[in-house]
């Protein structure tokens, strides 16, 4: 690249050279043909004759005022060319590097590049957030760490691939959402994803810890949580046995901070877009973080029309489904949802249903706010076991959260400091337990395994 450039230069400079030789070349031949025939055989002169002849010397100084004038608009001529020049050149160069990277920004990785080389094409975050060290990882070692990508290490499957556990050699511990196939929309989530997750540190949103390409495939190697998601610990085989009524707090309150950051900390915000219960993760001390940001968008505080629709029914707030509008009231409208599925144990969409109540939304409104019905609807895990005031806080932040109305909804921020005092502080609330409190005696560091 740096050979192509001094090539184009030295061609710039030859070319200024000439373009200026020829340009005097013009001017002594404009001279020739304008000068008088006389003064082609005028004699030297010295101040003698030009005091006897003083029309002869003006005409000659004249003369050379005026060579000297058409000197000066020739050189200046030429600068103006190299200007004009140089100007096209730094112009031509930078649209191809900026072709290049919009193009095929990610086949750096190929070649073997640091991250940092290119994720700094995109949008930068304010300067609180620092770039972590995201390595670029090969395909070999991946293989040899998810043990040829065994069924036995499956961890989940999405909507693009498949997740396997890995073990490195450095006895640690991975997770590996391997992406086949070259479509644009998966494409599109890896580079989001890589791009984004390369700028945010948050506690409440998983780390990347590399990626690799490898012909059509591509990989995203993650941390790795115990846990497994949310949606496998309430809907699958234990029914949710393992989250208490304030483990199901502080897993809310982890995922309205790690949402706080990305609406309120990030410069331009973002907004997630896919929120929901198997995008939360939890690790062996149930802490909850947000994944899979395939599908997030910057800027999102600024009202979008005509987005194309992405998401999972059941999480996708009414004015984005309906008008294509999107702001970060749709992350809270998912919020309020995920919210609803730890109060009530139940899916989003349970199509077995009659159509009435088929959506958790429309099922529960009507009886979150009837104060004799909810304690019935409560999951059967956690029923009885907390004060029936926080229960009726934290079903009214819910309801303000699903909104059909966005500006109805709260900010995240807001759901934030209304959860705070409902989590006990070993949880990260303010929430102080009495020995005679319905939780008191749960622990409240119970590990799934």
């Amino acid at each position: 690249m740096e050979n192509t450039v001094m090539y184009y230069l030295l061609l710039l400079v030859n070319g200024a050279i000439w373009f200026f030789q020829l340009s005097i070349g013009f001017v002594d031949a404009r001279l020739l043909v304008e000068a008088p025939l006389s003064s082609l055989s005028v004699p030297p002169f010295n101040e003698s004759m030009a005091a006897f002849s003083p029309g002869i010397a003006e005409g000659t100084s004249k003369h050379h005022m005026f060579s000297n004038r058409k000197m000066v608009i020739a050189f200046s001529t030429a600068l103006g060319a190299i200007i004009v020049l140089f100007s096209l050149l730094i112009w031509f160069f930078c649209r191809k590097n900026l072709r290049k990277s919009h193009s095929s920004v990610f086949e750096d990785g190929l070649k073997g590049l640091a991250l940092s080389q290119f994720v700094g094409k995109y949008n930068s975050f304010n300067k609180s957030s620092q770039k972590r060290s995201v390595a670029v990882m090969e395909f070999k070692m991946l293989e040899v760490a998810t043990n040829n990508f065994r069924e036995s290490e499956i961890l989940g499957q999405g909507g693009f691939g498949r997740v396997y556990r890995a073990q490195f050699d450095d006895k640690s511990y991975g997770a590996v959402k391997r992406l086949d196939g070259g479509t644009q929309d998966a494409k599109k989530e890896f580079e989001t994803e890589v791009a984004l997750l390369s700028k945010i540190q948050h506690p409440n949103i998983i780390i990347l810890l590399g990626y690799c390409i490898h012909e059509e495939t591509k990989m995203l190697v993650y941390e790795l949580m115990e846990s497994g998601s949310l949606d496998s610990q309430l809907h699958g085989t234990s029914h949710g046995a393992a989250l208490t009524w304030h483990i199901r707090l502080k897993i809310a309150l982890d995922t309205a901070k790690g949402l706080e950051y990305l609406h309120e900390h990030c410069n331009p915000p973002v907004i997630h877009r896919d929120l929901k219960s198997s995008n939360i993760l939890l690790d062996s001390n149930l802490n909850a973080k947000l994944s899979d940001f395939g599908l997030a968008i910057q800027d999102g505080l600024q009202n979008r029309n005509n987005i194309k629709l992405s998401g999972t029914l059941g999480y996708v707030a009414p004015e984005y489904l309906l008008d294509g509008k999107l702001t970060d009231k749709s992350d809270v409208y998912a919020f309020g949802v995920v919210l609803l599925e730890l109060l009530l144990g139940r899916k989003p969409l349970d199509k077995q249903a009659d159509a009435q109540s088929q959506s958790i939304v429309t099922w529960a409104l009507p009886q979150l706010t009837d104060r004799s019905k909810l304690p019935n609807i409560v999951d059967p895990v956690i029923k009885d076991t907390m004060d029936l005031k926080h229960l009726y806080q934290v079903a009214a932040v819910a309801v303000l959260c699903v909104q059909p109305e966005p500006s109805y909804r709260p900010l995240i921020t807001d759901v934030l400091h209304s959860l705070i005092p409902l989590v006990p502080m070993e949880l990260g609330g303010t929430l102080r337990l009495s020995h005679n409190h319905p939780s008191a005696h749960q622990n409240l560091h119970q590990n799934v395994f």
